[in-house]
């Protein structure tokens, strides 16, 4: 019986180390694989008439503004979408910078009359202010009024950029302004310059920080691009491009010589490379999005950049799509 009992305990040792093994390898198999990123999100959400957007990697979703609605929004890769935060203060909410490092969304807020249920006479037109919400869970850290530093003039805080000390830029596309808001909230105004004014139509818009130390501004109405220093404003400069950019919009980064432009009236995605440090820009590609009144384009991964398609105020879906060159 001796040599049967050792043989039915080294069946049963093996056995176990059998399965073991086993588990370790269906473990190893299962390690979770990040999706593919898909080419198109169609999120059936009427009359929302998105203008901003940023890809949130922490929340794995996209966060878009509303311009008729006011407010801000989170959609994920099934269409899902839900309401991130929401404000009576939020006429029509525009450009969105997420500025992760410091756990912030920044919004800016407008009113050009999209709204219906939230515009006034005193905010028509004349409305320009920022605001900032926690990028985790919403709740509001500051809600700061701009066009209090100019209240004789007509305002639209239309985009923004943050720069590597926390700083924030905001473009007004009715006054020739870039305000300034930094990290401790104080307000004013950075650059202000009748260049950059849009005369009776839409000035400057699309905003990005350059590592290097500068801002890249487009102006919609004339497709002009500028570079200004942030240590010295007053000296700013066209960057030549032999390119119209005539109704540029939102703007992305993607490294330090190449720069993503959304032509909404061009329904046209540019992209600019420059090799002297921005004083120049040529079209290096361009990815053409049909009637869809494109707005602006963020970047998910390392690699990817979707635009927004908006479509009109009162279109029962808007879109998110993967741009390609």
């Amino acid at each position: 019986m001796r040599p049967l009992l050792r043989y039915l305990r080294l069946a049963a040792l093996v056995a176990g180390l059998t399965g073991l093994l086993t588990g370790c390898s269906d473990s190893d198999d299962d390690v979770a694989v990040e999706p593919a990123a898909p080419a198109r999100i169609t999120v059936p959400q009427a009359g929302l008439h998105p203008e901003g957007i940023q890809y949130d990697e922490q929340g794995k979703r996209f966060l878009v503004s509303s311009r008729t609605q006011g407010r801000i929004g989170g959609v994920r890769d099934d269409s899902t979408y839900t309401t991130f935060a929401d404000d009576p203060r939020l006429v029509s909410t525009i450009g969105l910078h997420l500025d992760a490092p410091r756990q912030r969304l920044l919004v800016a807020v407008s009113d050009n009359g999209a709204n219906a249920t939230r515009t006034t006479a005193a905010t028509l037109r004349k409305l320009a202010a920022l605001a900032i919400y926690n990028s985790s869970n919403g709740s509001l850290i500051s809600y700061t009024d701009l066009g209090a530093l100019r209240p004789g003039l007509n305002h639209f805080a239309n985009d923004i950029a943050v720069d590597s000390q926390g700083n924030a830029y905001i473009t007004d596309s009715l006054s020739p302004i870039i305000y300034k808001v930094d990290a401790q909230g104080t307000a004013s105004v950075f650059l202000e310059n009748a260049q950059l004014s849009g005369g009776t139509g839409f000035g400057l818009n699309g905003i990005v920080f350059h590592p290097d130390g500068y801002l890249l501004v487009a102006k919609s109405n004339d497709g002009t691009l500028f570079k200004v220093p942030v240590s010295n404003p007053g000296s700013f400069s066209r960057v030549t491009s032999g390119q119209s950019l005539v109704g540029a919009d939102g703007l992305l980064l993607l490294d330090s010589r190449t720069l993503l432009l959304v032509a909404g009236s061009q329904s046209t995605v540019f992209r600019l490379t420059s090799t002297d440090a921005w004083a120049t820009a040529a079209a290096s590609g361009s990815f053409a999005t049909g009637a869809v009144s494109p707005t602006t384009i963020t970047r998910r991964n390392q690699t990817d950049a979707y635009v927004l398609y908006p479509y009109q105020s009162t279109s029962p879906r808007f879109a998110i799509v993967k741009a390609g060159f």
